[in-house]
């Protein structure tokens, strides 16, 4: 299967200012990492890119995963990071039924409140979850997305913030899981790795990673 895909891995220099700002901001990330896309892709780009993201974070180093159907890293800013970029294609071609994976994805797990029924026509705010509910959601998500999870262990992230104006900050909670499992619907999984998976996308969330599982 040829999927117009790739992927780029940029270990970050932790001496740039650059770095530094994004890290701490997660609208400013987004708009650095938008700058590897091409131009010109009309109002909604990050969707017509493809473009997911997300930062894997040691007490060591820092790496950004970038995935989109086109990557210029020569668009970053100068000294943010080393950047290696590969295609996924070899990838989507190996997926089948039956194949035992690893992944890892971090998520933005949330649901919408329900109102009174006096309420109906409003949209309810989005409460996130956490603990057992979370699990239970990506359990879903992950099902809907072609994959049956053997190993699901969670580990509760840095809430990352973002500003849509000076005057509203915005605090999304994340959650990275790591685990094993079984693909059952190559192409709902396609899918799911395509587009991503939840909400908070444009702030380094949805992004799943795969890797065939090591066999014994």
């Amino acid at each position: 299967m040829t999927v117009p895909a790739v992927l780029a891995r940029v270990r970050l220099n932790p001496h740039s200012r650059d770095v530094q700002r994004d890290l701490r901001d997660a609208t400013q990330m987004h708009r650095t990492v938008m700058r590897m896309v091409p131009d010109g892709l009309g109002d909604a780009p990050r969707q017509q890119a493809g473009l997911l993201y997300r930062l894997d974070e040691t007490d060591t180093s820092s790496t950004l995963l970038v995935q989109a159907t086109q990557l210029d890293p020569a668009r970053l800013p100068t000294g943010y990071g080393q950047a290696d970029i590969k295609s996924l294609t070899p990838m989507f071609t190996a997926l089948r039924e039956g194949l035992g994976v690893r992944y890892r994805i971090v998520l933005n797990p949330a649901k919408r409140e329900r109102l009174p029924l006096q309420e109906k026509g409003k949209r309810g705010r989005i409460i996130p979850l956490a603990g057992a509910d979370a699990d239970q959601w990506w359990a879903r998500r992950a099902t809907e997305a072609g994959l049956d999870l053997h190993v699901m262990t969670p580990t509760t992230m840095d809430p990352i913030r973002s500003r849509r104006t000076d005057t509203q900050p915005m605090r999304h909670t994340l959650i990275r899981y790591d685990g094993t499992a079984t693909v059952t619907d190559p192409t709902a999984l396609t899918h799911a790795l395509l587009t991503g998976i939840g909400r908070a996308k444009p702030y380094g969330a949805g992004l799943l990673s795969i890797a065939p599982a090591a066999t014994t």
